[in-house]
């Protein structure tokens, strides 16, 4: 597996993936501002896709990074392969490309009491690499919970 810049031609394997996350996060696939954001952080250089030895995307990830102040916006794991460390793979790979000095790291994950917190893994997930939970963020497009998570840098 490798971790590099997503690609324009990269497009339609993110939107495959949104696909695969719908019921926990909401619509993305058909969503103009989802798709936006993803052209956007492609054209930025700051989307990045986890590609297996046969160019399968196998994750995808989009970031902010703003002075001292950085953001997980978007995380995926194809769904036949969570758990074996592609999500930690694309995470350390940001961190190295985008921050530069001592800052906050963010992300907005599923609240305690929404239905994919437990089924998803994200929450311990980002506990494992050393996010604590914040204060609450406001609700996700499927009207369920989400809660900041940070970090130091």
């Amino acid at each position: 597996m490798i971790i590099r810049p997503a690609r324009d031609e990269d497009f339609a394997e993110f939107l495959e993936l949104a696909a695969q996350v719908e019921h926990w996060f909401g619509p993305m696939v058909d969503d103009a501002g989802f798709c936006s954001a993803v052209t956007r952080h492609i054209g930025l250089g700051t989307a990045l896709v986890a590609v297996s030895a046969g160019a399968e995307i196998l994750g995808g990830l989009l970031f902010g990074a703003h002075a001292t102040f950085y953001t997980v916006h978007w995380l995926v794991v194809a769904k036949q392969i969570r758990g074996y460390g592609i999500g930690r793979a694309l995470t350390a790979d940001a961190i190295r490309r985008f921050v530069r000095g001592p800052g906050t790291l963010e992300v907005i994950t599923f609240g305690a009491d929404h239905p994919g917190a437990v089924a998803s893994g994200a929450r311990a997930f980002y506990e494992s690499l050393g996010f604590a939970p914040a204060e609450a963020a406001d609700s996700g497009p499927d009207g369920g919970s989400r809660q900041v998570y940070r970090r130091a840098v």
